[in-house]
């Protein structure tokens, strides 16, 4: 009770900085994501100025490298926006998860949130959202969160376009595992009940066997499994007393 009446007497800026102080272990599993992210894309035929362009209106590590391969492969237009659509639809998942908490919310708010919607920021701002004390002020949580992690991204982008360029062959040092590690402590706290368990195993296994389609619909086709499997188990598992679901 008492840590509630705290977090519901934060002020926006309380707010916004506890965002930032709690997204940095996400923000540095990010930092060598972001140099390799610029380090390779002027090899892939971006200049230097539409690399930095695209971090800061993309803002999508996981688009932004599949655009540099297509690029690089000589794609058509089409085919890299279809493309890295598709592997953005998880947003729309994520948006769902926040609607019930930001549907009151003014339009600029929705466009800020919206624009800075990231898997990382996602993560942590949930976290904030779901907690029972009636803060007006969650939003600057999220922002908070958000605008730390962009800042990183942008700045790493530009870390790899001129730094980068000194270190050979930065991409095959496997320093592109931390963001890896990043997601699985990302996922791993929300695997406290069945459902969640059942939803992250099928999800990480059609993944796995769907990693050939095209256009990365293996991604879509895993989350959409991950969450039947979610749902179906949630609604099918008999509730013990005491005993999470």
């Amino acid at each position: 009770m008492a840590i509630a009446s705290d977090l519901s007497s934060r002020s926006p800026r309380q707010e916004a900085l506890a965002g930032a102080r709690d997204i940095i272990p996400l923000v540095v599993g990010a930092i060598p994501f972001g140099i390799i992210f610029g380090t390779l894309a002027q090899g892939s035929g971006l200049s230097f100025g539409a690399t930095l362009g695209m971090s800061a209106f993309v803002f999508a590590g996981s688009s932004q490298f599949i655009a540099l391969g297509l690029l690089a492969a000589g794609s058509t237009l089409p085919l890299i926006v279809l493309t890295t659509v598709v592997v953005n639809l998880r947003h729309m998942l994520y948006a769902a998860s926040l609607l019930p908490y930001v549907q009151r919310s003014s339009h600029r708010w929705k466009a800020v949130i919206g624009f800075f919607l990231t898997d990382e920021a996602f993560a942590i701002a949930i976290r904030r959202y779901v907690q029972p004390d009636p803060s007006p002020y969650k939003h600057w949580y999220y922002l908070g969160a958000a605008v730390t992690m962009y800042g990183n991204w942008i700045l790493c982008t530009w870390l790899g376009l001129t730094v980068g360029q000194l270190i050979p062959n930065a991409a095959a040092w496997g320093l592109d595992f931390a963001m890896v590690a990043t997601f699985i402590g990302m996922i791993v706290p929300y695997a406290t009940t069945r459902p969640m368990v059942g939803a992250i195993a099928v999800a990480g296994l059609v993944a796995v066997l769907a990693n050939g389609l095209p256009h990365k619909l293996g991604l879509m086709v895993a989350a959409i499994a991950g969450v039947t499997t979610g749902y179906w188990l949630e609604t099918r598992l008999p509730r013990t007393k005491g005993i999470p679901n």
